[in-house]
């Protein structure tokens, strides 16, 4: 991992913030540590990142035998089997993936807030809420005491990042629209290494990025 790499992704999210009229400090950057090595990991800490991101379940739980600084905000970013909520309720700081009905019962009684993940283009190969059923999905969820955050999509591949453009709009609808009902939500999370900059654009206050800061997985 070059640290100029992560040094390039910073000034890419303060441009795109002053073009969407924020600061950098509003928007959070959560760097996505999966299959990266610890070392990886310490040497991005000791730039300044605080927020990273896992995929599954296991990879979390090995960052927690890895003697990682303890001032790290772990978000779990993966899709979550039931079986394994409990733990990762109780290791990860925010849910990205919250994306069934039945993920209630296995969080009911947690403390660690969540984000609604919606399937924007109902693509059958992908899991999420319905953004049509946004207002009922997020009043069974948070009747059940759990804490939304907030929302999160991964929109459909595209060859260009300006392509996302539309899907990340329509993620911002039903952000605002929610946020408007709840103090709790204010995390909009969308864009990842290829299209962060337009989810920036479009009011992303949380962007999930991995191969751009470590590169590719070798």
């Amino acid at each position: 991992m070059a640290l100029t790499s992560f040094e390039d992704v910073q000034d890419r999210i303060c441009a795109a913030a002053l073009r969407s009229g924020r600061t950098a400090d509003e928007i959070q950057l959560v760097a996505v540590s999966k299959n990266r090595p610890a070392s990886a990991v310490r040497a991005l800490h000791e730039a300044g990142q605080r927020h990273f991101g896992e995929n599954r379940q296991q990879g979390l739980a090995a960052r927690f035998a890895e003697d990682l600084p303890t001032d790290i905000t772990w978000h779990f970013i993966g899709p979550l089997q039931s079986r394994k909520a409990p733990f990762v309720a109780e290791h990860a700081d925010l849910l990205h993936s919250f994306d069934r009905l039945d993920l209630i019962k296995r969080w009911a009684g947690s403390t660690t807030p969540v984000l609604l993940q919606f399937n924007l283009a109902a693509e059958p190969q992908k899991v999420g809420f319905d953004p049509k059923d946004a207002d009922q999905v997020f009043a069974d969820v948070t009747n059940a005491g759990i804490v939304v955050k907030g929302v999160m999509a991964i929109p459909p591949q595209a060859s260009e990042p300006e392509e996302t453009r539309p899907w990340f709009v329509q993620l911002r609808d039903v952000f605002d629209r929610l946020r408007e009902t709840s103090r709790t939500v204010d995390t909009l999370s969308m864009g990842m290494s290829n299209d962060y900059e337009v989810a920036i654009e479009e009011g992303a206050t949380l962007v999930r990025i991995g191969t751009a800061i470590f590169g590719p997985v070798k």
